[in-house]
């Protein structure tokens, strides 16, 4: 693999799809920010996200956590195949950073980087949610973007800074090589029932405070249900 490369900078603003009163629960009315077209050119990255870009569901998305998610390009030709969906491709997740040479496996909380002017810094994989499913109307897409472990991640903003596309993501630090990814979404989804795992994760200072109250929880027994959160209005 070689040097992490941002390949496109995507923004969106929030769109309102679906028909009132549709019989088929995926052709109702519902908005997501997730529809991201590339951005030419210098962008100003602020500590909530890139200027311009939009979320819906502020409450799941955005905010200082999450201020940047960040997909692999390479997923996408597994996507293609598994959904037999020719027309699946960057963009289709909502990313606001589609990367070259970096996935679930080589990427690690805390994780920190120069990207053009700014500090940016892993901050926890990506809890996929309906709304992909809606957008590809698959029903179950939630689940297998979760499954496959092909999550993305996203990172808090250090230093706010001028961003472009084209440019390498350069890392300056690396405090827990041990929490890739791919290792947390295995404590989350996978070994979702080994409680010292969930509190040695727990424990990891950088990771996002949604995910590490999550694990809490886990770890007091108050685990919850995913449903709402895979399968939403898409049923019912």
């Amino acid at each position: 693999m070689g040097k992490p490369f941002v390949h496109k900078i995507l923004t969106g603003k929030v769109k309102q799809l679906g028909t009132p009163d549709a019989l088929n629960r995926m052709d109702r009315p519902w908005k997501s920010g997730m529809f991201k077209i590339e951005t030419d050119g210098p962008l100003w990255l602020e500590r909530t996200g890139l200027k311009g870009d939009e979320v819906a569901d502020k409450k799941n998305h955005g905010g200082p956590e999450k201020a940047v998610f960040a997909y692999p390009i390479k997923h996408y030709d597994y996507w293609k195949k598994d959904l037999e969906l020719d027309s699946i491709d960057v963009g289709a997740m909502g990313e606001n950073l589609a990367v070259l040479d970096m996935d679930e496996c080589s990427v690690c909380v805390g994780d920190t980087y120069q990207l053009g002017d700014s500090i940016i810094q892993v901050s926890q994989p990506r809890r996929p949610c309906w709304k992909p499913a809606r957008r590809f109307r698959v029903i179950d897409f939630a689940l297998r973007i979760q499954n496959s472990g092909r999550t993305g991640w996203y990172f808090r903003v250090l230093k706010e800074g001028y961003v472009q596309s084209g440019i390498e993501l350069k890392l300056i630090e690396r405090p827990h090589p041990e929490w890739t990814i791919a290792a947390c979404n295995d404590v989350m989804y996978v070994h979702k029932d080994n409680r010292r795992l969930a509190e040695e994760l727990a424990t990891c200072e950088l990771l996002s405070e949604n995910w590490r109250r999550s694990l809490k929880k886990r770890i007091l027994g108050q685990s919850s249900s995913i449903e709402q959160r895979v399968f939403g209005p898409n049923i019912g």
